[in-house]
């Protein structure tokens, strides 16, 4: 018999799922989707993709998600086995995705593991059967009666361990630098491959999502970028270091630093300058693109008239 899904978890933060799934599981995924909203629970559905892309989207978001006081988020997923998605989510930080093909498995899951991202099989799971899991899933408290216990509280010094088990499960996949890190844009540049920016030499990125693309960028002390526009505007928060941004088109110059926050149009041409080691993330609404005003000599002469 399904548990009585609600709106809210037990420590009464709002609840919120992201659900994807790959080309075998996505007609399951569709029906849990409907299900849920029919609920009135909030759900980001990030559709179909490669079970390890989508797979890794929803743990990524997951992870970055945690330490919010207002919303819990959770993640659903399905492929052919409900296995190869939760690979890929579970090599995230702070999240705990369980393949379950029973009510059983999902009550052990939460009750032992505090499962964040439940997977399911769109091979051999039902949608009616998928139902009674997500709803028992979803409303299974952390250290609760479940069939590993025997339907019985769990002992005194069984309850002390699985307290201690969720700090020692966050450090898990983390060294002590990131450990140290509080912010969400910090811990999706973790362990990532940087691409040299060909284009402007001493840069790197790395495309973090496409279409609306997200990315991190860094630049090296003294590097410049010059003159240029997207076809997209974006939104640019920095991480670390500083830098100076002359938006030629509207004539007005913006000295950044960590946590500063600037918008640049569509079609705005601008010159960067790096004073330190920098690093920052970017927001497009579209595919990433950059079209060159000037080159770089140019751009270093301007910058000298600026002195």
């Amino acid at each position: 018999m399904a548990a009585q899904d609600s709106t809210a978890t037990a420590d009464h933060r709002r609840l919120k799922i992201i659900a994807g799934a790959d080309s075998f599981g996505c007609t399951l995924k569709d029906a849990l989707v409907t299900h849920l909203r029919s609920l009135n629970i909030d759900v980001e559905d990030l559709g179909t993709d490669k079970y390890y892309s989508v797979g890794s989207k929803i743990g990524s978001l997951v992870s970055s998600s945690a330490g919010n006081t207002s919303i819990e988020t959770r993640g659903l997923l399905a492929c052919g086995t409900g296995v190869g998605v939760s690979i890929f989510a579970n090599k995230f930080p702070g999240v705990y995705a369980a393949t379950c093909t029973s009510i059983a498995e999902a009550q052990n899951c939460r009750s032992i593991n505090n499962s964040n991202v439940l997977s399911l099989s769109g091979m051999s799971t039902s949608p009616e059967v998928a139902v009674e899991i997500l709803s028992t899933w979803l409303n299974t408290p952390f250290k609760s009666p479940c069939p590993a216990s025997n339907s019985e509280p769990w002992p005194n010094e069984t309850e002390s361990f699985f307290d201690n088990s969720v700090t020692e499960m966050w450090k898990i996949g983390r060294n002590e630098d990131e450990l140290s890190e509080s912010c969400a844009i910090c811990d999706l540049v973790k362990r990532r491959e940087f691409v040299p920016v060909e284009m402007i030499p001493g840069g790197s990125m790395k495309i973090v999502r496409e279409n609306p693309t997200s990315a991190i960028v860094r630049f090296k002390a003294g590097s410049v970028e010059p003159a240029h526009h997207h076809t997209f505007g974006h939104d640019l928060i920095v991480i670390k270091g500083s830098k100076r941004v002359w938006n030629l088109s509207n004539k007005e110059r913006y000295d950044l630093g960590a946590g500063d926050f600037l918008f640049t149009p569509a079609a705005d041409v601008h010159r960067v300058e790096y004073f330190e080691d920098t690093e920052f993330f970017l927001r497009w609404d579209g595919h990433w693109d950059i079209l060159l005003d000037e080159d770089l000599d140019t751009a270093r002469a301007a910058l000298e008239k600026e002195v």
